[in-house]
């Protein structure tokens, strides 16, 4: 499956991107790619100009699918329409909450755990030998 996504190029601290049209199997950071679609830089205020707006509709017709974060980019420079997806994993559910999602009765899932009586006390720093 192709892929058009975000490549990172330039120096420390001083990052720019290539925007490419590349295989979903290769790597970002491997350097493959089948068309460079244009470039961004975050320190440059007009995002959008330097990238190939047409070769990238032109490529999501044909089937090429869109990464994440250039999707949400695109979006919010108004070059395609639609609604932002999340770029950040999903939480996990607190511990306490699994059981009354699991089928176990409210009341029983609500119980406090009780903490055992005696508390084993954290082990003392070992001094160092005096020279």
């Amino acid at each position: 499956m192709l892929m058009i996504r975000l490549q990172r190029v330039g120096r420390i601290h001083e990052p720019t991107f290539r925007v490419v049209l590349t295989d979903s199997k290769n790597g970002p950071k491997s350097g493959k790619y089948l068309k460079n679609l244009g470039w961004y830089d975050t320190r440059i205020k007009n995002k959008v100009d330097q990238i190939d707006v047409e070769a990238i509709k032109h490529w999501t017709s044909k089937g090429a699918q869109l990464s994440v974060t250039l999707h949400n980019f695109l979006i919010s420079n108004k070059v395609i329409t639609g609604k932002k997806i999340n770029a950040l994993p999903k939480k996990t559910p607190i511990k306490k909450d699994l059981p009354a999602q699991a089928g176990v009765p409210a009341d029983k899932a609500a119980a406090p755990v009780a903490a055992p009586a005696e508390a084993t006390p954290a082990p003392a720093p070992a001094e160092a030998p005096a020279a």
